[in-house]
């Protein structure tokens, strides 16, 4: 349990590191939905995720057959060298974009925010299963779960875990603002910029990290 949960931790942070989410969900909050569109918001994105892990469990679950001794070693391998591709991609498109300000889609898709209040859950459920960066990381820790030594309660322990700490974007701005309504705003608007500004380099080391240490467990395990 706490070796698997060693390694969802940083998994699960990382993937709680989405300005989009954020930035979507501040947004609802100070719209005339209020509260009530950014709880449906973080419903529909909570939603999302946990579906998306718990078919991974299961489809880790199913593959891990005793007659594949070497599976998990492959799959490890395979992996790290999607994350490792999908870091380098991220150092690109960082390099593309420096100097530049927000995107057009992005700008966009902040404008369309508004016009989602009345359809927050769905937005919620939509806006998470579009965020590429949170997904990539959460691929390889769903896969954690469903190789962990637990059993079934240990299992959805570590679920809810990491769907808890990777949906962070879209919960904690709603109970922010229900603790303290006069300050989260400024304080959500200038946390999403200080994010923003360092979520590609971040994004890339860890992309980079994961990658490497699932490339090294696998080509330990089939030497071994």
């Amino acid at each position: 349990m706490f070796a698997a949960l060693a390694l969802i931790l940083p998994l699960g942070l990382g993937g709680a590191v989405s300005p989009v989410m954020l930035t979507e969900q501040t947004v609802l909050l100070a719209g005339p939905g209020g509260v009530r569109a950014g709880a449906r918001f973080a419903l529909g994105a909570i939603i999302a995720l946990t579906l998306i892990v718990i078919a991974i469990v299961l489809f880790g679950r199913a593959i891990s057959l005793p007659t594949e001794p070497r599976l998990d070693a492959t799959l490890d391998l395979v992996l790290g060298a999607i994350l490792l591709a999908a870091a380098i991609v991220a150092f690109a498109l960082g390099r593309r974009r420096r100097g530049q300000g927000t995107s057009a889609g992005e700008r966009g898709r902040r404008a369309g925010v508004s016009r989602e209040d009345r359809a927050a859950l769905p937005f919620g459920a939509f806006a998470m299963a579009t965020n590429f960066t949170t997904l990539a990381l959460i691929v390889p820790a769903a896969k954690e779960v469903s190789s962990a030594g637990v059993g079934l309660a240990g299992r959805m322990v570590l679920v809810a875990f990491l769907v808890g700490l990777a949906s962070t974007p879209a919960w904690a701005p709603v109970v922010l603002t229900l603790v303290a309504p006069g300050t989260s705003q400024r304080a959500l608007t200038a946390l999403g910029e200080q994010i923003a500004r360092h979520k590609r380099a971040a994004c890339v080391v860890l992309l980079g990290a994961a990658g490497l240490f699932f490339l090294g467990r696998g080509i330990v395990r089939l030497l071994g």
